[in-house]
């Protein structure tokens, strides 16, 4: 079986609407390519308000991922305790907090460098 070859815009259309789909907040598409060293082209950054909005956002995202491109995360973190679930993609990484523990690891200024678009959705 050959893998199919993901269009990366098409996986984070999708990501974006798997993260929409549940009223995932404040969501931020980082492009780290132009930055060296990086261990992926892009990250997605959203926030939820509870472990439980935590929890739906990454299993929609993982849902909507699944049906819509046949795709399914490399790696994932943190759904034991859902205040930050990461979930890899290879090229892109998707980073669902709860509010309180995004504002303390502000991952956003930590790759200052990155071009940050804000996503606005419905």
């Amino acid at each position: 079986m050959t893998k199919k070859i993901i269009n990366t815009d098409e996986l984070i259309a999708v990501i974006i609407k798997g993260i929409d789909n549940v009223k995932g907040e404040d969501i931020q598409l980082l492009d780290l390519r132009e930055i060296e060293n990086t261990v992926c082209d892009y990250f997605i950054i959203c926030s939820g308000n509870s472990n439980t909005q935590v929890n739906a956002i990454s299993s929609s995202v993982q849902k909507t991922v699944s049906k819509e491109i046949k795709d399914k995360p490399w790696h994932i973190e943190g759904q034991i305790n859902s205040e930050w679930v990461l979930m890899d993609y290879v090229n892109v990484v998707v980073h669902v907090f709860q509010k309180h523990i995004r504002e303390f690891y502000d991952i956003e200024s930590l790759w200052g460098d990155a071009n940050i678009t804000q996503i606005k959705t419905k």
